[in-house]
């Protein structure tokens, strides 16, 4: 099967986007399908891709560093957000797509470049699917204080042209069909649960994240507004508990002003990243918009209780008191307590680390990419029916 996976986001960048776009790319070609993916190029002077004649690599820039094509198109980045990066208006996007032959579009978080995707499949008839990760919506809402009914319009719009949608969490797939979207399915993440490992702990980082040996509540992910980070803010001077943060944003000076007891790690990755993960004592999840939650299955993975809002992904992925606690989304002082009560019950917190891991250990990316060629070839099917 030919796959054309035109994505908003795709490493180097880090975001929930970017790494399920990837695993994707990567399951389907181990399986013996032929990718391609389309992506927003990086900015200016960053590493340049390796480039050659011939189909698809004659449609654009190609990126070399994968074992599938990887077509970079020109962006800009996001005002106010430069790590979000904005494609630009381009033939290259429907010529790679026609290049490729592909059978089967795949549409990952779509919103500019996705709705060029979706434009391009249409055209040359071929079958898109769909699949929704950001709440483009609740986005809009938080950084341009107004849009978000424009944004579910255009969400509404490039969903409803696709064969199928895929939701991440049931939270998701009823806020889609509220706005009109039909046709939806869930399909929701996978973990890599031999990276992500309660084995990756490691004791001599966590005596140098707190010599004292206080439990250590970590939150990691994007330093941005809507992840609400600052409600940890109240946990950052309190005696007994040490905060740490991972990941970079817009929102890094601020949170490091309103936390400067907290250790801050800047970004991590791989091995890395897992090693801080299973070196936690309570993972604290803030932000209210998740459609999914990746970070909660990681911590999960690594043997560690979570704590997280009572909305969207994580009411799939946390069973309260038994995988993990939910508090009151946007309610610092619900967090504090949650945080509170594992720290102080060592027992309670192992459990709830036992029971998380258990949680995930069959919701591995390659169960989660079987499940996504299943919908690949059931849309197909119908497209052939219909035809027929």
């Amino acid at each position: 099967m030919r796959v054309a996976i035109v994505t908003e986001s795709f490493p180097p960048d880090i975001n929930g986007v970017a790494h399920c776009t990837l695993q994707t790319a990567d399951h389907l070609h181990r399986r013996g399908h032929h990718p391609l993916v389309i992506a927003p190029a990086g900015p200016p002077g960053g590493p340049p891709p390796a480039t050659a004649g011939g189909p698809p690599e004659s449609q654009g820039e190609v990126d070399r560093s994968h074992p599938y094509p990887v077509v970079r198109i020109p962006s800009l980045p996001l005002p106010g957000y430069p790590q979000v990066r904005v494609a630009l208006p381009s033939r290259k996007l429907a010529a790679a797509i026609t290049s490729h032959g592909s059978d089967v579009v795949h549409l990952a978080s779509p919103f500019v470049l996705g709705a060029r995707g979706m434009t391009a499949a249409l055209r040359l008839r071929i079958p898109a699917v769909a699949v929704y990760q950001t709440d483009l919506g609740s986005y809009a809402r938080t950084y341009l204080g107004a849009g978000e009914n424009a944004a579910w319009r255009r969400i509404r719009a490039v969903h409803t042209a696709a064969d199928r949608t895929l939701a991440p969490s049931t939270a998701a797939a009823r806020d889609l069909d509220e706005h009109g979207v039909p046709r939806i399915r869930l399909w929701p993440r996978g973990v890599d649960t031999e990276r992500f490992h309660p084995s990756r702990r490691d004791p001599e980082l966590c005596r140098s994240l707190a010599p004292g040996g206080e439990p250590i509540v970590g939150y990691i992910g994007r330093l941005a507004p809507e992840k609400n980070v600052e409600l940890l803010a109240p946990l950052s001077g309190r005696p007994g508990v040490q905060v740490v943060v991972v990941g970079d944003g817009p929102s890094e000076p601020a949170l490091r002003a309103a936390m400067p007891r907290a250790r801050f790690l800047g970004r991590r990755t791989g091995d890395d990243l897992a090693r801080v993960f299973a070196s936690l004592d309570v993972f604290a999840h803030t932000g209210p918009q998740e459609t999914f939650c990746q970070t909660v299955q990681e911590a999960q993975a690594s043997g560690v209780p979570v704590i997280a809002p009572a909305a969207g992904g994580p009411l799939d992925l946390i069973d309260h008191g038994r995988t993990g606690l939910l508090v009151p989304p946007g309610d610092a002082t619900e967090v504090s307590d949650a945080v509170s009560l594992l720290a102080a019950d060592a027992r309670l917190r192992a459990a709830l680390g036992r029971a998380g891991r258990v949680a995930v250990e069959r919701r591995t990316w390659e169960a989660i990419g079987d499940q996504l060629i299943d919908h690949y070839t059931e849309v197909l099917a119908a497209r052939t029916a219909v035809a027929a």
